[in-house]
């Protein structure tokens, strides 16, 4: 089952800057984070767990 992020906050990096909008946005649900182009909001959205999305994340910032 597909989860619903059509009332979803989405969220973009704040040092996305001006670059035209070629950013991904961030939607976090209790149990799932969707991620989707800025430009294609209507588009398809990434979904993975939450906990496989907290590790990427530490990933990153490592």
């Amino acid at each position: 089952m597909t989860p619903d992020f059509s009332g979803a906050t989405w969220r973009k990096s704040s040092r996305s800057g001006s670059n035209g909008g070629a950013c991904v946005e961030v939607a976090v649900q209790p149990t799932v984070v969707g991620v989707r182009d800025s430009k294609d909001p209507d588009g398809p959205v990434l979904v993975f767990d939450a906990c496989s999305f907290a590790r990427f994340l530490g990933t990153l910032k490592g």
